[in-house]
């Protein structure tokens, strides 16, 4: 036990090192990607091939239009490439997808949630994985990150009007940004030992003299952008718990650092594009602040093993793997479910149940520490205006932040931004468990633990998809027409709507004048502003979601 924290603590503090170090230089140079007047010579052609002018730009409707048709555009041909699959080179002999499955894994890679109800190395070819799924998980992660910097120009402006060109924001998010941090990342994962080939199914004689078939495939490179991108979906059905996709207990560090990398970076890039440094260590300590809580509860729940089986087996280690431990193994938890990547090296249905709820948990904060590339940022943002506005009823003043004073048309969307997740969560399950003919198919065919334990399974389903994760309760069986549809509607609308309520806020708060601070004006930018953050946060998710979770883990778990 005393091993364990102390390995723990000790993989806690390297990563937070490495994150305090790098999200200074990442921060400020992602604040020049987007603020830069000029295009590199290798981004002219692309948008001269998409007939954008990149000096023209459009008003927020405009920016939302661009935004959907493209995602929209993307889903489409992702869907065509699995149900052809057959017919495209490199498909290993696989043959098309089903259509409500299709449906599912396209739009879950276009809302960058990677949800995943097949075996990827038994479903997908190469030319799907790479043409399709690799290409979404570049192009989803700078959509979020467009957006975020959207309502950076919004805070930003002093009332001239929402500006901003979508299709800039996209390739440059990709090209300067994206690919050359995957690129090396990649080299980097390669050198650990990620498989990186095409050389198929191979079959191979295992030690005790049978035979065992082995898939290859183009890991590294999908796996770099996966992290970096906060996608998740694994190129293996164990993901990340898989040799080939994480090696090791330094390559189980670096996936992380990857992870965490642009979205405790954001907030420096937030700071930079808005003129004022101190607002983004503010918004960055809080999801400093919550992240920190939830890894030492989520340790602290797996490290004493409630159960008389962890107990006597010496800790809760059934679902996690050797190499890792239970300390490797809470902290990756921790990091995908805290941002929007849902990766896994261990099969979180197999954590205890009160630390299965911490995970739960992350994600209905809103993965807002730090949260997905780009929807970790604004989230934050978002609670921020909440948080001041609440700060204003308390001392009899008008609300403000940085300097644009928050009415009633700004409170509108941020309200109806945070009620727009747990209506999604808690419709779905509710619906799932209630429906004629739909419950009794949930608990027949997808649900194998029955009671408080798959409750807790159809709870979390629907929670990772309508925030954007990705990660699940494993024991779920959710490649069923219901599950596959429910979840990917689940996925659009948690994806999409958050995002037009956000550029909507960003265009209301662009057409404001700046007001000067006064002696009633609410600072910022200190640990007061931080605090009250954290706790808006915690409160706001506690109160939505505390019914639902008293029905599944907390009752588990006591």
């Amino acid at each position: 036990m005393t091993l364990e924290i102390g390995l723990l603590a000790a993989q806690l503090g390297t990563i937070a090192l490495l994150v305090a170090i790098i999200h200074r230089p990442l921060g400020d140079y992602m604040a020049r990607v987007y603020t830069s007047p000029r295009d590199r010579r290798i981004e002219r052609p692309l948008l001269r091939l998409m007939g954008v002018d990149s000096a023209a730009m459009q008003d927020a409707r405009g920016y939302t239009r661009a935004l959907l048709l493209f995602s929209a555009a993307g889903a489409v041909v992702l869907y065509a490439l699995q149900r052809t699959q057959q017919l495209l080179p490199a498909s290993l002999g696989l043959p098309a997808v089903s259509p409500d499955l299709a449906f599912n894994t396209a739009v879950s890679f276009v809302t960058n949630t990677n949800w995943q109800s097949y075996s990827p190395e038994l479903t997908l070819g190469y030319t799907v994985q790479a043409v399709g799924l690799v290409v979404q998980n570049f192009v989803s992660a700078a959509v979020g990150m467009a957006v975020a910097v959207a309502l950076f120009r919004g805070l930003a402006a002093r009332g001239t009007g929402f500006a901003g060109n979508f299709w800039v924001d996209l390739v440059r998010g990709v090209v300067r940004i994206l690919l050359p941090m995957a690129l090396l990342a990649a080299i980097v994962l390669l050198a650990g030992g990620v498989v990186q080939n095409l050389s198929g199914f191979v079959t191979v004689e295992t030690l005790t003299g049978g035979t065992a078939t082995v898939p290859g495939g183009p890991v590294a490179s999908q796996e770099a952008i996966k992290l970096i991108g906060t996608n998740g979906g694994g190129f293996f059905n164990a993901n990340a718990a898989h040799p080939f996709e994480n090696p090791t207990g330094w390559t189980s560090l670096v996936e992380i650092l990857l992870i965490l990398a642009i979205p405790f970076s954001f907030p420096r890039t937030f700071g930079t594009m808005v003129g004022d440094v101190r607002q983004g260590r503010a918004v960055a300590g809080a999801m400093a602040i919550l992240a920190t809580l939830s890894v030492v509860a989520l340790a602290a729940a797996e490290l004493a093993g409630g159960g008389t089986a962890p107990q006597l087996a010496g800790g809760a280690m059934e679902g996690k793997e050797q190499r890792f431990g239970i300390g490797g193994s809470v902290l990756y938890a921790g990091a995908t479910t805290l941002t929007s990547t849902g990766s896994v090296n261990s099969m979180h249905d197999s954590f205890t149940a009160l630390g299965g709820g911490v995970t739960m948990l992350n994600m209905m904060l809103g993965e807002v520490a730090p949260g997905g590339v780009g929807s970790g940022m604004y989230g934050m943002l978002v609670i921020a205006i909440v948080a001041v506005f609440i700060a204003g009823l308390m001392v009899g003043r008008t609300p403000e932040y940085l300097g644009k004073k928050i009415g009633p048309p700004e409170m509108t969307l941020a309200s109806l931004y945070i009620l727009i997740t747990p209506v999604l969560v808690l419709a779905g399950t509710a619906l799932s468990a209630t429906l004629p003919g739909v419950r009794d198919d949930v608990e027949t065919t997808s649900i194998y633990n029955p009671g408080v334990h798959g409750y807790s399974e159809l709870l979390y389903a629907f929670t990772s998809a309508a925030n954007n994760n990705g990660s699940a309760f494993a024991g779920l069986t959710a490649n069923t027409p219901w599950l596959n549809t429910a979840l990917g509607v689940a996925m659009v609308l948690g994806r999409f709507i958050p995002i037009v309520i956000v550029i909507a806020l960003a265009r209301s708060l662009a057409a404001r004048e700046p007001v000067p601070s006064s002696a009633g004006s609410l600072p910022t930018h200190g640990m007061l502003f931080t605090g009250l953050l954290v706790g808006v946060t915690v409160i706001v998710s506690a109160l939505t979601y505390f019914p639902a979770l008293a029905l599944g883990p907390l009752a588990e778990g006591l």
